[in-house]
């Protein structure tokens, strides 16, 4: 077995190709990500089949750089690990495919990770875990709270019913003419404008932990759209700062909530939304009023998006676990943590 502790990662979850080297789950030497941005934006969002093809033309590219970045072979690995969902089933194909055949070629042990763990183990580049511990983990495809009583346990407390909020970002995005992906960009305006349209705040006192943001995004959708019959132009600052801090509010609220229910020394706070300043400055002001004996670790923002640094991560607490997958290991776009049961 190798010396060092060294992890090949592929993430091809949705449309970021990524490949890296990880060593000993917290130290990055190679994260190479060929983004697809361009290709999508004309379509003002992710299409299927044209990540997956991007995905086949660059993956093996990306795997040369990563090992020659990282100055390492394949005889200085120590496993394989992949993202085997959730995702785009296409998309993650490609990926599983890929680390299989490098797996089996070498004869390296094979490490499936779920996406959402990889999000979440991009904190541990922050700092070192401790358990119990909290996660809000925000994307563009999930919103959710997960509770982690110990290392490798994951448990959802709270979950979108509907629209994630990145989802509902990029919606009201193309309302407002912002190219795909919108997030940054509204969160910049948002900086700029006041809650001057007080958008609702669904499920925000409702007695569960979930989340909704497609009566936000339709209440925003239909203001604008009357707002454009009667001839009347409204200001696209103030509609980003009312739509921001409809997100911000219920995702604090409930966050808030969840460690009242759950005590815990560590929130952690990933995703790509996490890379979101509104949400940042709130919950840091919150945590520091109410929670100033629990340490929020939040991503690094250059790991908020998708990387397969962060696979590489939680592929390192899986194979200290003893997980390990056949070769017949298949996509699971599906995939989820398990939800609690109720206490």
């Amino acid at each position: 077995m190798a010396e060092r502790k060294l992890i090949l990662a592929f993430e091809t979850s949705c449309d970021e190709t990524s490949v890296a080297v990880v060593e000993d789950g917290t130290k990055i030497l190679s994260n190479i990500v060929a983004t697809q941005i361009d290709s999508h934006q004309r379509f003002g969002g992710v299409v299927p089949e044209v990540a997956s093809r991007h995905h086949i033309e660059w993956i093996t590219r990306c795997i040369d750089q990563a090992l020659a970045e990282a100055g390492v072979d394949y005889s200085d690995l120590m496993a394989v690990a992949v993202t085997y969902g959730p995702g785009l089933v296409g998309s993650l194909l490609v990926g599983v495919t890929a680390a299989k055949v490098v797996a089996w070629a070498h004869q390296l042990p094979l490490v499936p990770v779920n996406h959402m763990a990889g999000h979440l183990y991009a904190a541990r580049f922050v700092g070192e875990f401790k358990y119990p511990q909290m996660a809000l983990l925000v994307s563009g495809g999930h919103t959710e709270l997960v509770y982690m009583p110990r290392e490798h346990e994951y448990e959802i407390i709270g979950e979108t019913r509907d629209d994630a909020a990145g989802e509902a970002y990029d919606k009201i995005g193309r309302v407002l003419g912002v190219n795909y992906p919108a997030g940054k960009t509204i969160d910049e305006w948002a900086a700029q404008g006041q809650d001057t349209f007080h958008f609702p705040r669904a499920m925000e006192k409702e007695d569960n932990l979930d989340f909704s943001f497609s009566g936000l995004k339709s209440a925003f959708i239909n203001t604008v759209h009357n707002a454009d019959q009667r001839g009347e132009e409204l200001n696209k600052f103030d509609l980003a700062a009312s739509f921001q801090q409809s997100v911000v509010d219920v995702l604090a609220e409930k966050t808030l909530r969840a460690l009242d229910q759950y005590p815990v020394k560590q929130l952690i706070l990933a995703g790509g939304v996490a890379a979101n300043h509104g949400l940042r400055t709130r919950l840091d002001r919150e945590m520091a009023k109410h929670y100033p004996d629990v340490l929020m670790l939040q991503a690094p923002l250059k790991l908020c998006g998708d990387n397969a640094a962060m696979i590489g991560a939680a592929a390192a607490v899986n194979y200290q676990h003893g997980d390990r997958a056949a070769l017949d290991l298949n996509a699971v776009p599906g995939l989820m943590f398990d939800r609690m049961k109720s206490m």
